[in-house]
């Protein structure tokens, strides 16, 4: 269980920002293509420079690892990288057979080629080798952006039970207001900037 917090945060056009994300809490955040929406989860995930400070929990940022800090705070990006031929070697933790299937995949899977994986396959893939290191914090980027509108229920229903049963905190990037509606606590707009909450449920 774990909250997010950001103090101060600011990357390249984006913030300073002041926004929590509590345990079990999903936050949505859309915004006009360029409004830095990517650049923000990059930079909470510590993969690109930022000031001010985010706390997992009580913890710091700056006070961990980078290493341990990406696997307590870990970003699914929307396009995802590969760095071996086979899927199998990208899940050294090995994968849950129940999450596969709810994300209709097979257990074979495990044994394809990357490079014979569809697009919405590999973002699946992706998503599920995540979620195998059991973040507290998943920072979300477009996350069911290549999928037909079954994979897109199916991947939603998978993260809201994650987001339940680990009591995670889920910031997740969308561009598709139906989903907001479907997914989301609370739900901010990238401005200039600049985050503007439009309501809480």
């Amino acid at each position: 269980m774990a909250s997010l917090r950001l103090q101060h945060f600011a990357t390249h056009h984006v913030g300073p920002l002041a926004v929590s994300v509590a345990a079990a809490e999903c936050v949505c955040v859309e915004g006009a293509s360029g409004s830095g929406k990517t650049l923000l989860l990059r930079a909470i995930a510590d993969l690109d420079p930022h000031r001010g400070e985010a706390h997992c929990d009580d913890v710091a940022c700056s006070a961990m690892p980078a290493p341990a800090w990406r696997r307590s705070v870990a970003l699914v990006a929307a396009e995802s990288q590969w760095w071996s031929d086979l899927v199998g070697d990208h899940f050294e933790h090995g994968v849950d057979a129940e999450w596969l299937a709810r994300l209709d995949l097979p257990p074979a899977a495990m044994t394809w080629q990357v490079a014979r994986c569809s697009t919405g396959e590999r973002q699946r893939l992706a998503l599920l080798r995540t979620l195998m290191h059991a973040p507290a914090v998943l920072l979300l980027d477009e996350p069911t952006g290549n999928l037909d509108e079954r994979n897109t229920r199916r991947v939603e229903s998978l993260l809201a039970d994650y987001r339940l049963q680990r009591q995670a905190a889920l910031l997740w990037v969308s561009h598709d207001k139906g989903q907001i509606g479907r997914v989301a606590q609370r739900h901010f707009v990238l401005d200039q900037g600049q985050l503007h909450e439009c309501g809480r449920r």
